[in-house]
C-alpha cells in the first residue's frame, strides 16, 4: 500500500493526489496517532546542541549491544534516561539511516530527560514530508528508493487510519499486549493480550505498541520506572 501510495504523492501540492481529491498528513493526525507534542513553543535548533554525555555507538553490536552496554540496575539516572531516549528517537521515531546506534539525537534526548518540552510532533511531520519528497524524486528518476532516514511507520499508520474501510481492515479485531508485570503468571483462562477499547487505541496497535512490546530489556525498564 505504501509503495502504491508513493506514486500519488505530488511535490507541487505537498499532498497525495488521490481520485477523491488531495489529502496529506496534518498536525492533527500526528496528535491523534502518536500523542506527541505539537503545541509547545519551538525554541529552534533542538538537533544542533552539544551533548553533555558521551555515548559509544560504533562497533557495539547494534541496538542489542547498545542496550546491554548501557542497561543498569537500581534507580534510573538522567544519563541512563537520556541514553534510552536517544535510542527511542533514533530507532523508533525518526528511524535513522544507519539502522544502528548513533548519537545524532543525544542532545535532544538529554533535554527530554531534563524535563524540557518542545513540539516533537512537528519535527515528526516535517520528517515525514521530507521522506515523501525524497521518494517522489527517486521515483521520477527511476532510482531505487533504498534506505532513507525516515518515519515510514507514521505514513503506514496514517494510510491505514484513513483507508481502513477500503482495505477491509478491522482495527477492533486486533490484539495488543496487556499491562502485565514481568513476574506475573497468567492463569489458564487469562490472555496476555486484549482488544482496543476505542478508536485511538485501535490505531496505535498497528505499529508503535508492537515495536515497544517486542524490544523488552531497557525499554520495559524505563517504562516501568
Amino acid at each position: 500500500m505504501m509503495i502504491a501510495a508513493s506514486y500519488f504523492w505530488s511535490d507541487t501540492l505537498n499532498a497525495f493526489a488521490f481520485g477523491h481529491g488531495p489529502t496529506s498528513p496534518t498536525l492533527a493526525d500526528v496528535l491523534m496517532l502518536t500523542g506527541l507534542d505539537i503545541s509547545t513553543t519551538d525554541d529552534g535548533g533542538i538537533f544542533n546542541r552539544k551533548s553533555e554525555y558521551k555515548v559509544e555507538t560504533r562497533n557495539i553490536g547494534g541496538w542489542s549491544g547498545y542496550i546491554q552496554k548501557y542497561r543498569q540496575t537500581g534507580s534510573v539516572g538522567l544519563r541512563e534516561q537520556a541514553i534510552f531516549l536517544n535510542m527511542w528517537l533514533d530507532k523508533f521515531i525518526f528511524c535513522g539511516r544507519s539502522v544502528g546506534p548513533t548519537s545524532v539525537y543525544l542532545s535532544t534526548a538529554e533535554r527530554f530527560a531534563n524535563g524540557h518540552r518542545f513540539p516533537l510532533g512537528r519535527y515528526l511531520l516535517s520528517s515525514a514530508y521530507h521522506l515523501l519528497h525524497q521518494v517522489a524524486e527517486k521515483l521520477l528518476l527511476r532510482e531505487p528508493i533504498g534506505n532513507l532516514e525516515s518515519p515510514w511507520w507514521f505514513i503506514n499508520m496514517w494510510l491505514n487510519a484513513h483507508m481502513h474501510k477500503c482495505l477491509q481492515w478491522d482495527f477492533f479485531a486486533q490484539q495488543f499486549p496487556r499491562d502485565i508485570a514481568e513476574d506475573y503468571e497468567l492463569a489458564e483462562d487469562e490472555s496476555a493480550t486484549r482488544s482496543p477499547l476505542d478508536y485511538g487505541k485501535a490505531i496505535i496497535v498497528l505499529l508503535v505498541q508492537k515495536w515497544i512490546y517486542k524490544h523488552k530489556g531497557l525499554i520495559l525498564r524505563q517504562i516501568c520506572v
